[in-house]
């Protein structure tokens, strides 16, 4: 079988605040940033005709989403606002093909559909810069700082996402993609989360602690096709934004925003590929997890980094094994005399291997790592408690979208990440 290009793309929502009198409007912050987008090639085009988010891919179209309520009370509440349905939402699509519009009380980016690494990176990283320069822009309008932040979370127990889409050939069956991609995508926190100082469930901060990932803590089912209230592990939406007969976009909504691009590439990489041996050789089986939720927050949490789980049948395995049983498929069934598929191949396994000798060997490459690297060395150096305050004030400054004052951008600046594209290819 020739094997399919895959295509991706990034949904990213941005946590937004500001320094207003008063208590601060998010809704309203997050549509004038998003109108502050006056660039030439800029259009408040999108078409919603082929829009269902109700139709699963289950083979049936649900007739309520948990969400819908919210959606409801959110046009209740719109209908005060003096703008226009078309104006609040603010659907803009960019002149370099990307999605830029409000989602409810967040700056949504949406990179265009992409076929390298390189390509997703870029526009990954315009993106940044497109919500940076419309931050300032805004800045200098009000006279009152706007501050913007590519994380997950407001450590209330409120989560915003960072979605990732696969357009991948129909004839791939539903079961087969679901059954076979579970434990990859439990598993792949250990290299791509963004790493956090709380633990939290919805709506609630639970307490202080460090963990992996952003985003584990606020999934309750394993399939569903809803992706703001109850998030499932597989999303089942079935809007493929293409030909229906012919592709299914597999939407995966449990991954954290990265601000390292070594790790986007290595998160978007990987899993492209392991959806392209899924295809490849669909009857290929893959280990299966005993319980899938629990083994998600259990690998963000677990202090020691070991990462055991258990597998369905009663054995115990760990996530480390895990990657590397997909890591051995990807190796068996996919074409890997394409260089950029063998580079990311090397990169996975080297992760891997440094994850599973000392994780402070990922500080260059992987943004959990390098976060904690960087909070714990604050911490020792100020002699702060493990319940400081500061620990998640320096969590939100590492994710800041300033390039002169995002804890992130200063590690980059001083050569600690690997992995950083030239700045030509982004603009």
């Amino acid at each position: 079988m020739i094997a399919p290009t895959i295509q991706f793309g990034l949904e990213t929502e941005i946590g937004i605040s500001s320094d207003v009198e008063g208590e601060v409007d998010v809704v309203a912050e997050s549509i004038a940033l998003v109108r502050s987008a006056t660039e030439p090639g800029v259009w408040m085009c999108w078409d919603y005709n082929c829009e269902d988010p109700h139709v699963d891919m289950r083979g049936f179209r649900v007739h309520e989403l948990r969400q819908d309520t919210d959606e409801a009370n959110y046009y209740a509440q719109d209908a005060a606002r003096e703008l226009s349905f078309v104006e609040i939402k603010s659907d803009l699509v960019l002149g370099n093909g990307a999605r830029f519009y409000n989602d409810h009380a967040h700056p949504e980016y949406c990179t265009p559909e992409c076929r390298t690494l390189d390509e997703l990176v870029a526009h990954d990283r315009a993106g940044e810069r497109i919500l940076m320069a419309c931050a300032r822009h805004l800045s200098e309008q009000r006279g009152v700082a706007v501050r913007l932040y590519k994380n997950n979370t407001d450590f209330c127990g409120h989560s915003y996402g960072c979605h990732e889409n696969y357009l991948l050939p129909r004839s791939l069956p539903w079961e087969t993609l679901a059954q076979g991609i579970q434990a990859f995508l439990v598993t792949r926190q250990i290299f791509a989360g963004a790493g956090k100082f709380a633990v939290e469930t919805e709506d609630k901060f639970l307490s202080q602690g460090f963990q992996i990932s952003q985003r584990s803590d606020f999934f309750c089912e394993l399939q569903s096709v809803d992706t703001m209230q109850r998030r499932p592990i597989i999303n089942t939406r079935d809007e493929p934004h293409a030909n229906p007969k012919r592709f299914r976009r597999f939407h995966v909504i449990l991954g954290d925003a990265n601000m390292s691009p070594f790790t986007t590439r290595l998160k978007v990489g990987t899993t492209a590929l392991v959806l392209e041996a899924l295809v490849l050789d669909p009857r290929r089986t893959y280990p299966l997890l005993a319980d899938p939720l629990p083994a998600l927050t259990a690998i963000s949490r677990d202090p020691k980094f070991r990462w055991e789980i258990a597998l369905d049948g009663g054995r115990t395995s760990t996530a480390l094994a895990m990657q590397r049983a997909y890591l051995s498929a990807v190796r068996d069934v996919c074409d890997l005399s394409v260089p950029s598929k063998a580079t990311l191949v090397s990169e996975w396994e080297a992760v891997l291997n440094d994850l599973e000798t000392d994780v402070m060997r990922c500080r260059d490459r992987l943004d959990w790592v390098a976060k904690l690297g960087l909070v714990r060395d604050f911490q020792r150096a100020q002699k702060l408690s493990d319940d400081d305050p500061w620990l998640q004030s320096l969590d939100l400054e590492y994710h800041r979208l300033d390039m002169s004052e995002g804890l992130y951008y200063g590690l980059e600046q001083s050569g600690a990440f690997l992995g950083v594209p030239d700045e030509g290819t982004v603009r």
